[in-house]
């Protein structure tokens, strides 16, 4: 079934559109959980808690691209449920080690005024991932979207494990150039 099919059915409150998403983007979903999660168990309830998310936020919104908005809802679920889980022995795992690794680049405090500031980080982050080639652009995202390890992505890419940890180095330090440059947004 066509996206704008299943979007329609939302619309409709049709209890087959979660039928349907699931069918379509299941498999897709789950292999955003599982990465971050690494359990089948969690990693099947996030996905089941996505086709929920989905469900109360389509209407009002409509998702232009229901792969992308399905991904990211399963992003947030699985992360939260991660930083849930392991609130009590932090640090050491591939996700923290993500994380921190973006964190010199991305402001640590926000404020209600830096709302809009924010949004325009944002824009510039886009813009840089963007500006990458494509083979570096699909590291950066693997790294850094879906959370996944050096190693998986030097299998992946047929890349040494030093060279992806290279590439990646570039890529924040060029992003934090670019960060610095346009200092009055952050």
């Amino acid at each position: 079934m066509e996206d704008d099919s299943i979007v329609n059915l939302y619309w409709a409150r049709s209890e087959n559109a979660i039928s349907e998403t699931s069918k379509k983007y299941g498999d897709y979903c789950y292999s955003i959980a599982y990465g971050i999660l690494g359990n089948a168990e969690d990693a099947a309830e996030s996905v089941n808690d996505t086709y929920l998310d989905a469900w109360n936020a389509i209407p009002p919104h409509r998702p232009t691209i229901l792969s992308t908005f399905l991904g990211k809802i399963t992003r947030r679920i699985s992360i939260d449920k991660w930083r849930r889980r392991t609130a009590e022995k932090r640090g050491g795992n591939e996700i923290t080690l993500a994380l921190d690794e973006l964190d010199e680049c991305i402001p640590t405090k926000r404020s209600v005024e830096e709302e809009v500031e924010l949004a325009e980080l944002a824009k510039v982050i886009d813009r840089f991932v963007m500006s990458l080639p494509p083979v570096q652009r699909r590291v950066f995202i693997c790294r850094y979207w879906y959370l996944d390890s050096i190693s998986a992505i030097s299998q992946q890419f047929g890349f040494s494990q030093s060279k992806v940890k290279m590439m990646l180095h570039r890529q924040r330090m060029k992003l934090l150039g670019i960060l610095e440059k346009g200092a009055n947004i952050l």
